[in-house]
């Protein structure tokens, strides 16, 4: 039930690469008052920033013409606490050069669907771990729906013509969890939920050491109506779970579950696993393997990294939406590591890394893999990021993207110089995807340090 601490908190990392792990955590600040009555007053903290940047749009092997333009960001956060935060401001592109004639000044795909707006708000949270109810729009990365066994390291920007804002709901009463969530709250896109059942709080009462032995069912709908048109879809999944080993600072717990496509014969997939998550002072780590089933053109992870691409057409040669394309009856071992470790401890390092890594084997010789990883060096002053995802290797027709940013702050930290690049996919009309590069450089400001 860890998943709505991580929602809530994302106010706050979205200034995590790819945008900067730009300060350190705000001193904490003296008590108001020692009367032991006195409630903690409650601390807000704001940051502003702007940046401004060449961008410019490349195409690969012959796919278009080259565009060009001047990409002005600006950004405005509110943290107030553990229960509200709101984090607003998006990319305004102002074209130099390509775009053939009646080329707007504004990049017209970037505004020109009511989804597009949604890219204003970056972080809106209401609630907290300590509260019934949690929601959350923003842009939503590397998503999980609790179990994950049907939305995995989804994230709702990978089309990039398409940038709409996701919602999540938590809620908790009494045994009963659940999450909720939708791709895009300005239209028929994704949507989902999962509720889980506390089986150890319905049997014998409140327990010391919540969800340890639950019950989970999610389903999971694309409409197929917003970011351009594609089939539409539903899976459903049953899980499992149990905590073998539960301590403060780490959980050892086993899953089993069993899935499929309703209204769709002979298409249902199985899945035994085990997880382990711990959480120190300075290291956050959380590992996950599981061995999978998959029959009749279902499987796990079905709506992950590379789904908003897949849906107009999936890896392969077929050259078919991939709701519409076979997957081979088989088998398959998954892994996931995310790992969070600051050195700040350790002698004043000033060291960050976070890396995330999910890949999967499938017993037909195929292999999907993504990842990224960030690395802060001299005291804070060097941002290193890289993001990469590989679908189908291993097979005719395998998908591979990739990007990079280097952010280095100097004059006190407030400014710095900034460097993006990395390959794109750009769905068509046609249902094709087109090949893209982008590459950008410039200088931001902000008032993090």
């Amino acid at each position: 039930m860890h998943r709505m601490r991580r929602c809530l908190a994302a106010l706050l990392l979205l200034l995590l690469p790819m945008k900067g792990w730009a300060s350190e955590p705000p001193a904490p600040e003296e008590e108001a008052s020692t009367a032991p009555s006195a409630p903690p007053a409650r601390k807000w903290h704001y940051l502003t920033r702007l940046e401004a940047t060449t961008f410019a749009l490349l195409p690969r092997a012959g796919a278009g013409s080259d565009d060009g333009f001047v990409q002005v960001e600006p950004t405005f956060i509110i943290d107030g606490g553990p229960e509200f935060g709101v984090n607003v401001g998006a990319p305004v592109r102002f074209r130099m050069w390509g775009g053939g004639e009646g080329a707007g000044i504004v990049r017209r795909e970037d505004w020109d669907s009511l989804s597009d707006w949604g890219q204003l708000v970056r972080g809106l949270k209401f609630g907290s771990d300590n509260a019934p109810v949690g929601i959350w729009f923003g842009p939503l990365e590397e998503h999980r729906l609790l179990s994950g066994h049907l939305v995995r390291r989804y994230s709702n920007r990978t089309n990039p013509d398409y940038h709409p804002a996701g919602g999540i709901f938590t809620a908790e009463v009494g045994p009963l969890y659940t999450e909720a969530f939708a791709s895009d709250v300005l239209g028929a896109r994704l949507m989902g939920a999962e509720v889980a059942l506390d089986m150890e709080h319905i049997l014998f009462g409140h327990p010391k050491q919540r969800g340890r032995y639950t019950l989970a069912v999610s389903a999971v709908h694309d409409w197929g109506r917003a970011g351009g048109r594609a089939a539409s879809v539903t899976l459903a999944h049953l899980d499992a779970t149990a905590g073998v080993l539960l301590r403060p600072d780490y959980e050892v717990h086993v899953v089993a579950g069993w899935g499929g496509r309703p209204g769709e014969g002979g298409a249902w997939g199985a899945v035994a696993g085990a997880g382990l998550d711990t959480q120190t002072e300075t290291l956050r780590l959380r590992l996950r393997l599981e061995a999978r089933s998959q029959q009749g053109g279902f499987r796990q992870g079905f709506f992950g990294a590379d789904y908003e691409l897949a849906r107009f057409q999936a890896a392969g040669t077929a050259g078919v939406p991939l709701a519409d394309a076979g997957f081979p009856d088989g088998y398959s071992a998954f892994g996931e590591a995310e790992v969070g470790w600051d050195a700040v401890s350790y002698g004043g390092l000033n060291k960050h890394l976070k890396l995330s890594l999910g890949a999967e084997a499938f017993s037909w010789g195929r292999f999907d893999v993504d990842g990224r990883v960030a690395v802060q060096l001299f005291e804070r002053s060097l941002e290193v990021a890289l993001k990469g995802l590989g679908v189908g290797m291993g097979q005719p027709g395998a998908r591979y993207l990739g990007a990079a940013e280097v952010r280095w702050r100097f004059l006190g930290g407030k400014l710095y110089a900034m460097g993006t690049g990395g390959t794109l996919l750009f769905p068509t009309a046609e249902g094709t995807l087109r090949p893209g590069a982008f590459a950008s450089v410039g200088l931001g400001v902000d008032n993090a340090r």
